[in-house]
């Protein structure tokens, strides 16, 4: 595992933090669009939000649908702290394992924040041991067909953020994602994996059983 203080060096600010491009919210609604299913599975599900992003627009806009949940993003907008059913944690997510709770949570959302961890493996198997029986792990990352199309969108026609795209250390197709899902605990016939937005990015469902 790569020390946090790498991760922590590399990055000081949240997804959003200054706003969202036209890509990054065109993007925001199709991960919202392709997460609903899954949150309707349960009633007044308690949700996880890995790299929730300064705005936690993900807990934002299914907040109605939830039970109690947890944020974690390096800097969080302040008014969500006060929030009586959310718990905020700011802070790295390598370093905010001790402090979330295991076996929790129904759902466990890491949307578009894999590629931005030293070590994928170790925080899915961490996401994996906070997962209730039955939980569900939704990952969303983009795909290495998608790697020159983000960099040619935020470097030349700047409709994403550059500092997001500089800070990925990974991306991922099928191969490369189902096995590192399989080491952290998830049975192979839990997994349920599909190429989306132009198949740009890997969406993925994951039940612990």
């Amino acid at each position: 595992m790569q020390n946090t203080n790498q991760t922590t060096l590399n990055r000081h600010t949240s997804f959003g933090i200054n706003g969202l491009k036209i890509l990054e919210r065109i993007g925001v609604r199709l991960s919202h669009r392709a997460i609903r299913p899954v949150i309707n599975l349960y009633t007044q599900p308690q949700l996880l939000d890995l790299g929730s992003g300064y705005g936690c627009r993900l807990i934002s806009y299914f907040r109605p649908q939830l039970g109690k949940s947890m944020v974690v993003d390096i800097d969080i907008d302040q008014r969500f702290k006060a929030l009586p059913d959310l718990s905020v944690i700011q802070s790295t997510i390598e370093d905010a394992w001790p402090q979330i709770p295991k076996e929790s949570f129904d759902i466990i959302t890491i949307i578009n924040v894999l590629e931005h961890v030293w070590d994928p493996q170790e925080t899915l198997k961490e996401a994996f041991t906070r997962l209730r029986t039955g939980g569900r792990l939704i990952v969303n990352v983009p795909t290495w067909l998608g790697k020159s199309v983000h960099e040619y969108q935020a470097f030349r026609l700047g409709l994403s953020s550059p500092i997001e795209i500089d800070d990925h250390k990974c991306y991922f197709n099928k191969p490369d994602l189902w096995p590192l899902l399989v080491h952290a605990g998830f049975k192979p016939s839990r997994i349920q994996m599909r190429y989306h937005k132009f198949r740009l990015n890997l969406f993925s469902v994951a039940t612990r059983q």
